[in-house]
């Protein structure tokens, strides 16, 4: 495998595996307001990311930094022709990781709203934007990239309501499993939607070839995001968060494949691409760093696996 292609995995991977983890990051931003009765449910449902929150937007960093070493063509056309909506995302990863620390510190109720205010708009603004984005880089279509941030944002929603669902007990569970199946009422359409348009959009380029196994990947992913909506219906959480999660990574899948080999418009991988001793270098760097990276998150994650209960004041 030659090492453009190689680091164009690695960086599809990457987005991938921060627009699952980070996906039920903001679905469950989005939702604790709706979800949480009290103080104690706000914490209950807003606990269940504490631990792992910002190690998932570790995976952005590196996705972006995975770009800007081995591709630093395509990084500078993306930043520079999605100047303002990436600044928004940005803004609202700033205002949602404020809203997350210093809930925990302020002494008045007054205060902490305006931290929940911070943690829904820094949740909805990225989780709108990042599906607007790639959806537009695909199609050049304002029309596509509307279609896009609906399809994110909703699905974001659902795949956070069922992330609450499998990690708490009690009453916020349920309502959490009533907030999934209300979100499927947009999102699965949405879906639909916007991932019939990613083979339809290589199919119009020409390039035939690659439509077979985007449009495979693409319905995969619709059918892996009804059945985590039909898993939720029967209360089998954990399933229906493996189902949500595989319809993001299909949907990923099939985007970074429709990308491939021009990500960027008028821009190959190859023309994108670092010269060859940069990429061997980095190589080493991931083989080695990667890993561990990857290793200690999932050990995180096994570390704070129980299901959290509302604490009774």
């Amino acid at each position: 495998m030659e090492l453009t292609t190689f680091w164009f995995a690695v960086i599809a991977f990457l987005w991938t595996g921060y627009f699952v983890l980070e996906g039920f990051d903001f679905g469950v931003g989005m939702l604790a307001p709706a979800l949480a009765r009290n103080e104690a449910e706000r914490k209950q449902v807003l606990g269940t990311i504490g631990p792992v929150w910002d190690g998932n937007e570790v995976w952005l960093i590196t996705a972006v930094g995975a770009m800007f070493a081995a591709f630093p063509a395509w990084y500078a056309g993306l930043l520079s022709e999605f100047y303002l909506p990436i600044v928004l995302v940005l803004v609202g990863l700033i205002v949602r990781g404020i809203g997350l620390e210093w809930r925990g510190k302020v002494q008045h109720a007054s205060d902490r709203v305006w931290c929940d205010l911070g943690v829904l708009v820094g949740s909805a603004l990225p989780a709108f934007l990042w599906g607007a984005v790639f959806a537009d880089l695909l199609r050049s279509s304002a029309a596509a990239a509307l279609v896009g941030g609906v399809f994110s944002l909703s699905v974001c929603v659902l795949h956070g309501a069922v992330f609450i669902a499998l990690k708490t007990t009690g009453p916020v569970r349920s309502r959490a499993r009533r907030a999934a199946l209300i979100a499927s009422v947009v999102a699965l359409p949405a879906a639909v939607t916007a991932l019939s348009n990613i083979p339809v959009a290589t199919t119009a380029i020409g390039a035939w070839s690659a439509a077979p196994w985007l449009w495979a990947a693409s319905l995969a992913a619709m059918a892996a995001l009804a059945a985590g909506i039909a898993l939720t219906w029967r209360g089998r959480d954990g399933w229906a968060f493996a189902a949500t999660a595989s319809s993001i990574a299909l949907g990923g899948a099939a985007l970074f494949g429709a990308l491939w080999p021009a990500p960027f418009p008028g821009l190959t991988v190859a023309e994108a691409a670092s010269g060859p001793y940069t990429l061997g270098v980095l190589t080493w760097i991931g083989l080695i760093a990667l890993p561990f990276v990857l290793g200690y998150q999932a050990w995180s994650y096994w570390v704070f696996r129980k299901r959290l209960v509302a604490e009774v004041s």
